[in-house]
């Protein structure tokens, strides 16, 4: 079945950088889109980025655009989410998301 694990959260000062990763198992990787989702304690899980299976396709949440970049690594089945330039509203958890299924979610805090 899919798996999906998140790693490489972490908390942060304002204005730094986190890389998360996002290692797949279970179904062949490569064919499929994989996004990432967030959600902030009180609020809905909100859509962050999507990478289709062609690595060059990628979109962004507004909120993120310009700070945020999403990659994939198919030969490691793995998906990336650089984040610079964060802010106290980036604060977290962040989950990997493909085909309806989820990871357990890493989380994120920013905050000095």
């Amino acid at each position: 079945q899919v798996q999906l694990v998140e790693s490489g959260g972490g908390l942060v000062q304002p204005g730094g950088s986190l890389r998360l990763s996002c290692a797949a198992s279970g179904f062949t990787f490569s064919y499929y889109a994989m996004s990432w989702y967030r959600q902030a304690p009180g609020k809905e899980r909100e859509w962050v980025a999507t990478i289709l299976n062609t690595e060059s396709s990628t979109s962004y949440a507004d909120s993120v655009k310009g700070r945020f970049t999403i990659s994939r690594d198919n030969a490691k089945r793995t998906v990336y989410l650089q984040m610079n330039s964060l802010k106290p509203e980036d604060t977290a958890a962040y989950y990997c998301e493909t085909r309806g299924s989820w990871g357990q979610g890493t989380q994120v805090t920013v905050s000095s």
